[in-house]
């Protein structure tokens, strides 16, 4: 199973996510092809709806806590409840592109 589908099993287990993307972008990193230490997650559920962004990206790390101890460097969180995600016309936000890698 790759990191990946991992993350999805414990995002999927904890929350119930109405949409889940999960992205490994290690690639836009100086971690390079085949890595997976950098991830893009957006997460939409109704636990979400009334927490601050803060208190959701707390619960993500604490639910994560032993993956980023144990290889993942980054993780892009985007956080939303239903309501807030059709405010967004469901779209996953763009990627930033690290410095340290040459373009």
């Amino acid at each position: 199973m790759s990191k990946q589908q991992e993350l999805q099993a414990k995002i999927h287990a904890e929350f119930a996510p109405h949409f889940l993307h999960i992205e490994n972008e290690s690639h836009l990193h100086s971690a390079g092809r085949g890595a997976e230490s950098h991830f893009k997650i957006v997460i939409v559920c109704e636990a979400f709806a009334g927490m601050t962004k803060i208190a959701r990206h707390r619960a993500v790390y604490q639910l994560l806590a032993a993956d980023l101890q144990n290889g993942i460097h980054a993780l892009a969180l985007h956080t939303y409840s239903p309501s807030e995600w059709e405010n967004l016309n469901r779209r996953i936000p763009s990627s930033t592109r690290c410095a340290g890698v040459g373009h």
